[in-house]
């Protein structure tokens, strides 16, 4: 992709509504554009790592064995006074009626939803196993939105919903999705630490959120430091096995780490003093047991063995996949914008050509483009006539990992400059050795998509 021809309205001011870091270089970065309180169109930089995010959203689904489906944004109402929860929900739910009166609502959340799927075609219970999702826009109507896509009221979600026959089943499939949420977040470059937490309108006795440490999180939480010191890392884990599952779940939750809703005073006060940790946390993820709550009510049963029908166990798993972007930014960044870790950098690196209109600049950045491409790897090349020095400053501002610098000098002596934007390191490289190391570095994190 050619600068000269993309569409990135970068900002050089501060945009005065913008509260926190993610919303104000997600300004600056020309990522999005308010549409509305609350809502934002997603200009084309913002939505290539909206795509990354939801790419790997999609991979470690299908790697834990969940099926991809898609739902409507608009819900007949019918279904929640099933479930009893259409009056209860509160005035988050933007309610509405049709031309003909019968009462809708805009998709909060789709525990009804999947479960009316789900007794229209399952009746057995060798049919389970089974875990559905989706990856949707939701919408709910916040008192006060605020931080730009951290507490929006139109965001993009990853829900997904398993059906099991008992009790057991279903805490398997909860511990199942911890695995996939760690893996998922670790492939972003996030430490999310899941803390015991508050189940709200959704119901439930076992819930864990995962947060993200930062200053502007909007969440108080209490942790034993050493919880930090975990990471899945790339063991493999067999989603089938129930002991593989349960002992992650366990190393990662055994520790004390939870939210303001859920704090004990006593169990926190036998944490080592000195690993004791208060601090803000940003909400990326959640995971929910809740029994019978939603397939009792709607008659969600199936034929058990006994050939008597059994209510299905559930529990229901989001991802914040547009609030991960603000979340990433809060964790990755300086004085100077983001910095996009690899798995999800819009673009792989920026090739920036010192002087536009020389052919031999000219020639070999475009080389090292084609290079790039013919290595996987999607390269932005500033081909504007802007003087060095801004051309910089738009690299670093929206955050690319690698930077490839061609000028004439460096052209001299057969180099081209290769910088860290994480580090500011830079070394000078003969050009098909640049692109050769970014090859190596990039292995691993290339997303195929769904």
């Amino acid at each position: 992709m050619r600068l000269s021809r993309y569409f990135l309205p970068v900002l050089k001011e501060n945009p005065a509504e913008a509260q926190i870091v993610s919303h104000r270089l997600m300004l600056r970065a020309g990522m999005i554009k308010q549409s509305a309180a609350g809502i934002y169109s997603w200009l084309p930089l913002g939505f290539k790592v909206l795509r990354k995010i939801e790419n790997i959203v999609h991979e470690e689904q299908a790697r834990a064995g969940h099926i991809p489906i898609q739902m409507p944004i608009l819900q007949s109402a019918d279904l929640w006074r099933e479930s009893g929860r259409y009056d209860d929900y509160g005035e988050e739910m933007l309610r509405m009626k049709d031309r003909h009166g019968r009462d809708l609502l805009y998709t909060p959340t789709a525990e009804e939803l999947v479960t009316d799927i789900f007794r229209a075609h399952v009746g057995s219970y060798r049919d389970l196993p089974l875990t559905l999702y989706q990856i949707q826009w939701k919408f709910r109507d916040e008192i006060r939105p605020r931080f730009g896509v951290m507490r929006g009221r139109e965001f993009l979600m990853k829900d997904g919903y398993n059906f099991d026959l008992t009790k057991e089943d279903a805490l398997h499939a909860y511990n199942r999705h911890l695995v996939s949420y760690l893996r998922t977040y670790e492939r972003m470059g996030l430490q999310a630490i899941p803390m015991r937490a508050d189940s709200g309108p959704i119901g439930g006795d076992n819930t864990h959120e995962f947060l993200v440490l930062a200053e502007t999180g909007e969440s108080e939480v209490f942790y034993d430091s050493a919880v930090t010191d975990i990471r899945l890392g790339s063991r493999e884990i067999d989603y089938d096995s129930v002991d593989e599952c349960r002992a992650v779940m366990e190393e990662f939750t055994a520790l004390y780490a939870r939210t303001d809703e859920t704090h004990d005073k006593a169990k926190f006060a036998e944490v080592p003093e000195e690993r004791r940790r208060v601090a803000r946390g940003i909400e990326v993820g959640q995971i929910f047991y809740f029994g019978t709550k939603y397939s009792e009510p709607m008659g969600a049963t199936v034929q058990g063995p006994d050939g008597k029908p059994v209510p299905v166990h559930m529990g229901s798993h989001g991802i914040g996949v547009s609030r991960l972007l603000g979340a990433i930014i809060e964790a990755s960044h300086d004085e100077r914008g983001i910095i996009w870790p690899e798995g999800v950098t819009p673009f792989h690196a920026g090739v920036v050509n010192l002087k536009v209109g020389d052919a031999e600049a000219d020639a070999a950045s475009e080389a090292i483009c084609a290079a790039m491409a013919a290595a996987g790897l999607e390269p932005l090349y500033d081909d504007t006539d802007e003087r060095a020095g801004a051309k910089f400053a738009t690299q670093d501002l929206i955050g690319l990992p690698w930077r490839i610098t061609v000028g004439p000098r460096g052209l001299k002596n057969g180099v081209v400059e290769l910088t860290s934007r994480r580090t500011g390191e830079s070394e000078e490289l003969p050009p098909e050795e640049a692109v050769k190391k970014l090859a190596r570095i990039y292995e691993g994190h290339l997303v195929r998509g769904i």
